[in-house]
């Protein structure tokens, strides 16, 4: 590593988490975002009340706290989709998604040079190998938006590397020999799979395409597990699932807005409500549609949306856990078993698997010749996919790295490679 700080910034921006490397001697290269935490959660608040503007934690508490106002989570699912043309209702005004990136991703420049103490123009930002599944034009149309955002917000030079090579530059920087490494990088919104050869040598060289095997991955990650799971156990006490008069199933696409991260804020629309009201007419059963009704006129989706991501995460460690609804439904009393998390998530799981073993078949390798499977990102928690992943390659060593942070550290190093 170079005597000196590095001229470039490594950006991981994340659906979940962000963050910012930044390699210099001797310093961990993770640089605070906020409140001495390398982590910024990629959340947004408008304070209507105050006419104000807070970013992650911050954004969390004061939506939680009960101020009036929007909260935007998992920005980075816009890219790729139709909705980042589109707008939401911000305070009685209409705020383009592309222009809530864009002051996101302007936030976490600012907080990442005010912790590095000079500015930044230079910088290498992650990226999933596959923005959009199966569709090429829609892949490179999400990179030149966020190539456009970053330049918008400052970046004048910047390039793109996959995630999880970032992470496999940072886990090298650990290694005394030479291995075969799959990274599965399990982030909010992407899971993505990189097959490298990485050892001490290997990262004096300046190119490392031939020390790249493969690169795969799928549209599936943390937040998709939230999806399922909170239509599974939580929006079943919302109607979900239950007929109306004519013995048909209640439509379910208000249920998805609400259960979908980055669609939240569209159930708080005047076309949504009319779908809720539509709900009614159907014969849908009243008490849990007045639930539903009181979710949307309390703008209470993204409260509801965290419950169901803390019983996932808890589902981690322990086989029955609460879904605490208590505070918005006195009346409500549930609980989640890990046997219903996998059951929700039997098809996601099932389509990563099918994503790796492809990935290992275009490889030419066979599971005995992999050595390492190093686990990263947030959505690494997830039991049984780990064990579906670690089935694949039962004789390699599973390792975890920093799971939010592996990234964005081995982005600085790439950073510092790329442009000194």
């Amino acid at each position: 590593m170079s005597a000196s700080p590095a001229r470039a910034c490594g950006v991981d921006f994340g659906t979940s988490n962000s963050t910012v490397g930044w390699l210099r001697p001797g310093v961990r290269p993770l640089l605070a975002l906020e409140d001495g935490r390398p982590t910024l959660p990629s959340a947004v608040f408008f304070n209507a009340d105050e006419d104000s503007t807070h970013f992650g934690r911050e954004a969390m508490a004061q939506y939680l706290d009960g101020y009036e106002g929007r909260l935007v989570r998992s920005l980075k699912s816009l890219l790729g989709s139709s909705l980042i043309d589109a707008h939401t209702e911000v305070a009685g005004r209409a705020l383009p998604f592309r222009a809530l990136l864009t002051t996101f991703i302007g936030e976490l420049k600012l907080r990442a040079e005010a912790a590095a103490g000079r500015s930044f123009d230079c910088a290498v930002f992650g990226r999933p190998v596959f923005f959009v599944d199966d569709d090429a034009e829609a892949d490179r149309r999400a990179e030149d938006t966020l190539a456009e955002i970053a330049r918008a917000v400052g970046f004048r030079e910047l390039s793109f590397q996959y995630e999880p090579l970032g992470a496999a530059y940072h886990y090298e920087q650990t290694l005394a020999r030479e291995e075969v490494v799959l990274i599965a990088d399990i982030g909010g919104g992407t899971t993505d799979f990189s097959l490298v050869r990485l050892g001490p040598e290997r990262a004096r060289s300046e190119d490392r395409q031939a020390d790249l095997l493969a690169s795969g991955g799928v549209h599936i990650g943390g937040t998709d597990f939230d999806r399922v799971l909170n239509l599974a156990c939580a929006m079943p006490h919302f109607g979900l699932g239950s007929r109306g008069r004519t013995g048909a199933p209640l439509p379910s696409s208000l249920y998805f807005q609400l259960a979908t991260w980055h669609t939240i804020p569209l159930a708080y629309s005047r076309a949504a409500w009319n779908d809720c009201q539509q709900l009614y007419r159907l014969g849908g059963e009243r008490s849990l549609l007045d639930r539903l009704s009181r979710l949307i006129e309390r703008r209470a989706g993204h409260w509801l949306a965290l419950q169901v991501e803390q019983a996932k995460i808890a589902l981690s460690d322990t086989e029955r856990t609460q879904l605490a609804l208590t505070e918005y439904f006195p009346e409500l009393d549930a609980s989640i078993g890990r046997p219903d998390f996998t059951q929700a998530s039997a098809e996601l799981v099932g389509r990563v698997v099918t994503t790796l073993a492809t990935l290992l078949q275009q490889a030419g390798l066979h599971h005995q010749q992999v050595d390492t499977l190093f686990f990263t990102g947030g959505g690494s928690g997830v039991p049984q996919l780990r064990e579906a992943i670690a089935a694949l390659l039962p004789a390699a060593r599973a390792c975890e790295g920093d799971r939010f942070g592996s990234i964005g550290a081995g982005l600085a190093v790439a950073a510092a490679r790329r442009y000194g």
